[in-house]
């Protein structure tokens, strides 16, 4: 997986880094068919934004969070990113059918 760390109007810190890094760890759990994220911090005026575009394997998802905390606006990206990943990995997955039960031809045919 790559990762790409951005800063608009921002220096990116090692501890961003690490601390966004960490947060990923817990999204890689639920998908093994992240291609990369490119996640960008930037600061206006007095709100901290974190945006991230994720790549997966059959989708792209951008989401955004701002906050007065950088630290808060990356946990509550992370929240959402969660959600989203769940969200897909429980669509991608086929549906299969329920087999039924054939006690019928299987009574006919002990007799």
């Amino acid at each position: 997986m790559n990762l790409k760390f951005v800063g608009l109007n921002l220096d990116v810190t090692a501890a961003l880094k690490d601390y966004t890094t960490s947060k990923l760890e817990r999204i890689i759990r639920h998908t093994d068919q992240m291609i990369n994220a490119s996640i960008t911090f930037s600061v206006e005026k007095l709100l901290k934004k974190v945006e991230i575009n994720l790549h997966l394997a059959g989708k792209d998802i951008h989401i955004l969070s701002t906050d007065n905390d950088m630290y808060a606006a990356i946990d509550a990206l992370m929240a959402k990113l969660d959600r989203a990943v769940i969200k897909h990995k429980e669509k991608k997955q086929p549906s299969r059918a329920v087999p039924t039960l054939q006690t019928e031809s299987v009574a006919e045919e002990m007799e």
